[in-house]
């Protein structure tokens, strides 16, 4: 599994990220993504945020990549799914 973790301070590059990364998993949180464990996936992602989105992002953005192994131990609690739900920002 793939977690796919960022804090991008600007709603327009945000929402453009957020568009761009829902494509490859689904929303755990507002922004944390959770993405199948693939290295072809994983390479592209990793192309595109050098590629596309770096050179946009400022001294306040990040983006964390977590790829964690087969034999981590995932514990989950709760319900919450919001790979359905549209994201509203109010400013």
């Amino acid at each position: 599994m793939i977690l796919i973790s960022y804090d991008i301070s600007d709603n327009k590059k945000r929402a453009k990220f957020n568009k761009y990364i829902k494509k490859f998993g689904h929303m755990l949180q507002y922004s944390v993504y959770e993405i199948d464990n693939s290295n072809k996936i994983l390479n592209n992602i990793i192309a595109d945020i050098n590629n596309k989105f770096i050179k946009t992002f400022d001294e306040t953005d990040s983006v964390y990549i977590f790829k964690l192994s087969d034999s981590c131990k995932i514990i989950k609690f709760g319900y919450a799914r919001h790979e359905n739900d549209d994201l509203l920002i109010i400013g």
